[in-house]
């Protein structure tokens, strides 16, 4: 699924390379509305196994274990993201749950168990075909800390119901109902990591930059190591343009998972572009174009603009007729065209 973007129109970063040509300022990328950041709640569903079979999705298996190391015997809760939203929630069987899913890439694997603190791993998935994640459960300290680090509030049976039933309406797209759930739920337990952002992710659909920031806020000081939280965190910030302040929860989340996900690189390069750090800029935007696979080929207008910020300009020429050749069909091409219509007539690069 695709969301509404605003024109294409944005304010340059501030203080341009005086070489930059003046077009550019018209022409930068809006915004980036978090809802480019929410790979789509359709397009994430879980499928069923035919769909693997026939090469469109993969089957991922995730295998939990206890501390012992054997398959865990009681059940336990496996919710699978796919950038900041959930994609599928199962209850394990003899420690196993699968997720048959329609497109390959970026997830991070949730686990949450009764007398275990919560484990979070990172999986990538390149492609289609059949993937597998296990998943180690810890002992809590007596202290009620695991190695360290702080554990989770434990949340009560009625507090879990109405974050699992807000998780499901916020998968579904039914927002008023996800609304009413994570209410419920913050109500309950608005200290818990899981509830505040889940509740952050409601108010990135529902373009609430500000109170978005606050719960994530949040719930990055309760859980330090949530590298999805610091994401969100992140694309908030970057979607309300506060980019100077958008960069380092970004740089947070990447260092906490290397991996990170492609939407995660789109935010902090565009961050950086903004504060003019035009080299980390390219470098981001060009790991998040080739980390999408092909999800997000609007990154290649970011890709050029930091060429052009660079002086690079029949560098971000050639970007520009590869968008329009490979994606002429796309709302940006009319940009696109202009684009190089400007560069052309500026005297930047040579006309065709």
């Amino acid at each position: 699924m695709r969301f509404s973007h605003p024109s294409v129109g944005d304010q340059s970063p501030k203080h341009a390379k005086k070489d930059a040509p003046s077009f550019l300022a018209r022409a930068c990328l809006s915004a980036l509305p978090l809802l480019w950041f929410v790979p789509s709640l359709a397009a994430q569903d879980v499928g069923s196994e035919e769909n693997e079979l026939f090469g469109s999705g993969a089957v991922i298996t995730v295998k939990v274990h206890d501390p012992s190391g054997e398959a865990l015997a009681s059940s336990a809760v496996v919710t699978l993201f796919r950038g900041v939203v959930p994609s599928g929630q199962r209850d394990t069987s003899n420690g196993v749950a699968e997720f048959v899913v329609r497109a390959i890439g970026e997830f991070t694997v949730v686990v949450a168990a009764p007398g275990y603190p919560e484990v979070q791993k990172e999986l990538s998935v390149l492609s289609n075909g059949r993937a597998q994640v296990d998943v180690y459960l810890r002992r809590v300290s007596p202290a009620g800390s695991v190695a360290g680090v702080p554990g989770s509030p434990v949340l009560t049976p009625k507090a879990k119901k109405a974050l699992d039933k807000g998780i499901l309406a916020l998968k579904e797209n039914r927002v008023g109902d996800a609304e009413k759930y994570l209410g419920e739920a913050m109500r309950l337990a608005s200290g818990n990591p899981d509830v505040l952002y889940a509740q952050g992710v409601l108010s990135l659909k529902q373009r609430n930059w500000e109170q978005a920031r606050t719960v994530l806020e949040k719930a990055t000081q309760i859980d330090p190591n949530s590298a999805r939280a610091f994401a969100a965190l992140g694309m908030a910030l970057c979607d309300s343009r506060r980019y100077d302040a958008a960069i380092s929860p970004l740089e947070k989340s990447l260092q906490l998972d290397r991996a990170g996900t492609w939407q995660t690189r789109w935010a902090l390069a565009k961050s950086y572009y903004h504060e003019q750090r035009f080299d980390e800029a390219l470098n981001v935007s060009q790991e998040a174009l080739a980390q999408s696979h092909g999800e997000g080929p609007e990154i290649a207008l970011l890709v050029a603009q930091s060429l052009t910020a660079m002086g690079r300009y029949e560098d971000a020429a050639q970007r520009l007729r590869e968008f329009l050749r490979d994606h002429a069909d796309r709302t940006e091409a009319a940009m696109a065209k202009r684009w190089l219509e400007q560069l052309a007539a500026d005297g930047k690069i040579r006309a065709n």
